[in-house]
């Protein structure tokens, strides 16, 4: 009796590239992008970047903020006795401000970022009326801002998005593949990025090369697929 053996791949991080030329511009996307690659001459000092998880919002603040030199946080470190420090900085990020943000911090922020002419970006997963905020001054502050929605990937874009991500890894795959995972995962980054990575460890372990063949092993087989 024969038995299979499988390697253990190693959990080693994948360097995520987030240059300006590493972002890839879609129609769900290009109206973000721009708003990032026009500044300074934006309407108001406020921008809030929407989207679901790993829709690039986390990039493009990354491009802003090496444009602008901005400082980045989050949105649990904001605290009322940083403000003034933070303002003075001319830019900052504030990455998920909709995620149990002090509210009081996150208010007088806004006001002194306007009196002083500070640029802030935001990011969140949804329309500030969704944050379940419980400071009225606050909600109609974050209102008079530029919101901007990123929505899901379309086709062509979800298909760049995943050769990006096997070009990460140093792998490069034909178009059946990704034409293949494209048909079998949800249309998100994040799914994208999930299922590359299920891929490469999977063909780490089995010893094979990441193809079409070992994606419809992973994924399953539809009745339309060609043999």
């Amino acid at each position: 009796m024969t038995s299979t053996l499988r390697q253990m791949p190693l959990d080693l991080p994948v360097p995520e590239r987030l240059e300006a030329e590493d972002f890839l511009v879609s129609p769900s996307n290009e109206t973000a992008f721009s708003a990032v690659e026009i500044w300074p001459d934006w309407s108001d000092t406020v921008l809030i970047l929407m989207g679901p998880e790993a829709a690039g919002k986390s990039h493009l603040a990354a491009i802003w903020a090496q444009k602008s030199k901005a400082w980045t946080i989050t949105g649990q470190d904001l605290l009322s006795d940083q403000v003034p420090y933070l303002v003075s900085k001319g830019a900052l990020v504030i990455e998920d401000a909709d995620r149990a943000v002090d509210e009081h911090a996150l208010f007088h922020l806004l006001n002194a970022s306007r009196e002083k002419g500070t640029f802030v970006l935001l990011t969140a997963r949804s329309a500030p009326d969704l944050w379940g905020l419980k400071t009225p001054d606050l909600l109609s502050r974050l209102r008079l801002a530029r919101s901007i929605m990123i929505g899901e990937p379309d086709d062509a874009l979800l298909g760049a998005i995943l050769v990006k991500l096997f070009l990460d890894r140093q792998l490069i795959v034909d178009t059946a593949l990704i034409d293949t995972l494209k048909n079998r995962i949800d249309r998100s980054i994040a799914s994208a990025r999930a299922a590359v990575d299920r891929l490469d460890r999977e063909a780490l372990a089995r010893g094979r090369r990441v193809n079409r063949a070992l994606a419809l092993d992973l994924f399953g087989v539809k009745s339309t697929d060609a043999d």
